[in-house]
């Protein structure tokens, strides 16, 4: 039986509530003034973002909060940090509290590096002295020493990802929450955090993790909460929890996958995707793709308004939601000055698909420079690539032998 000193946090029954629906932006501020007292205020419609929730974390554990976009997690992490209050329900967290929840979070953009690792410390009621014992380290593992004293605005989304996990990490805490964000480091920072998070957990500091990197989840958390529609849908080892959350994940295997009744999508819906089709390098549709073929993937869409220079993207991730490779329109430098509204087609083709067999899971979005997403698709389909004597040796490709084929050729010279 747990005692209130072995609770680091309690979530109790929270909920939070969001209004939707806005305001005419065309009109003047008078309008919009009296827009809040007359009858548009009474249609707006209302989201539960989190529905009666509960749970308790030990002193010293790390859990993993896991489920799709839009299902809450976020929400949960800012209303524990008290970036907004619950609509219902109440949290406790024991002892000093981090969290890294955006890039920047935290950080006041016209001071400097130096500046704002003081500023993070006494938002936490550290000293100076405490401070500067751990100054140090937050600038090592940062790698920003040449640009400690220049202001934070000027510093790229890298260099203030770096500083703002490095002063979460390093500053006296007891609870450390950490959304999404490693995402956007490169593939030896998320190792460097992820080493560093899991010293933390082994130095009895809590932690709570959001992640779509299962992996990444399954490796620092013993325990894992799954989060659906704001619900709590179900809690336990991390391992039981990541393999239910992703047996949820519809089978579409085929050569057309229907994504217009899709419900779980984010976005504003403004282009939408509605279908996914497997071709093969004549343009004929396949049901099996296999390592080392040429491959194209014919993506329906459909526009309900004229949208200005949408990208597509186009992303394949392992079973355990590991980012394997991603393709966009903007990446490969395709221009699209505008969709008209009404129904398109776009086609993304593969040279060679240098997967090795196993099952993968796609993800597609449609956004825009400016930060807006149309439609985000996360893993809405599944693709089964099957083994093909690629070498050519007789032999086959084989899971065995990692995710990812290169063509190569082995020499031998004797005899020297």
């Amino acid at each position: 039986m747990l005692t209130s000193s072995d609770i680091a946090i309690r979530v109790d029954g929270v909920s939070k509530q969001y209004r939707l629906g806005e305001l005419s932006a065309s009109g003047s501020f008078r309008e919009a003034l009296a827009g809040l007292f007359s009858r548009r205020r009474r249609e707006l419609r209302t989201l539960m973002a989190l529905e009666d929730v509960s749970f308790e974390v030990p002193v010293g554990q790390a859990v993993g909060l896991i489920g799709r976009n839009g299902a809450g997690k976020s929400t949960l992490l800012k209303v524990m940090s008290r970036i907004t209050a619950p609509t219902a329900g109440r949290i406790l967290v024991n002892g000093r509290l981090s969290s890294l929840l955006e890039v920047g979070t935290g950080f006041h953009q016209d001071l400097t590096g130096r500046e704002n690792i003081y500023l993070n410390g006494s938002i936490l009621g550290m000293s100076k002295a405490e401070v500067d014992a751990k100054f140090e380290q937050i600038v090592e593992f940062a790698e920003i020493e040449r640009f400690l004293d220049t202001p934070i605005k000027r510093y790229s989304s890298g260099m203030r990802l770096r500083l703002g996990f490095a002063v979460a990490a390093h500053l006296d805490h007891d609870v450390l929450l950490v959304d999404e964000v490693l995402a956007v480091g490169d593939a030896s920072f998320q190792k460097k955090c992820l080493g560093a998070m899991d010293d933390l957990r082994r130095g009895q500091r809590t932690i709570l993790f959001v992640s779509h990197n299962m992996a990444a989840v399954e490796t620092l958390c013993s325990r894992a909460i799954w989060i659906d529609r704001g619900h709590l849908r179900m809690d336990g080892d991390a391992p039981a929890v990541i393999d239910a959350y992703l047996s949820s994940f519809g089978n579409l295997e085929g050569a057309r996958h229907d994504l217009a009744t899709i419900e779980e999508r984010g976005g504003s819906g403004a282009i939408r995707f509605t279908g996914m089709e497997w071709l093969d390098a004549a343009g004929r549709p396949v049901d099996v793709v296999r390592t080392g073929d040429r491959l194209r993937v014919r993506l329906y869409y459909e526009a309900t308004e004229r949208v200005a220079e949408p990208h597509f993207g186009f992303e394949i991730h392992s079973q355990m939601g590991t980012l394997v490779a991603e393709s966009s329109t903007w990446s490969t430098g395709l221009e699209i000055p505008r969709v008209e509204p009404g129904r398109g087609e776009l086609e993304l083709e593969f040279e060679a698909l240098n997967l090795m067999p196993g099952r993968y899971r796609i993800s597609l979005w449609i956004s825009s420079i400016g930060g807006i997403d149309y439609d985000l698709l996360e893993h809405c389909s599944l693709m089964d690539v099957e083994t093909s004597d690629v070498f050519p040796s007789g032999r086959g490709a084989d899971q065995r032998f990692g995710l990812v084929h290169f063509p190569a050729r082995w020499r031998i010279q004797a005899g020297r």
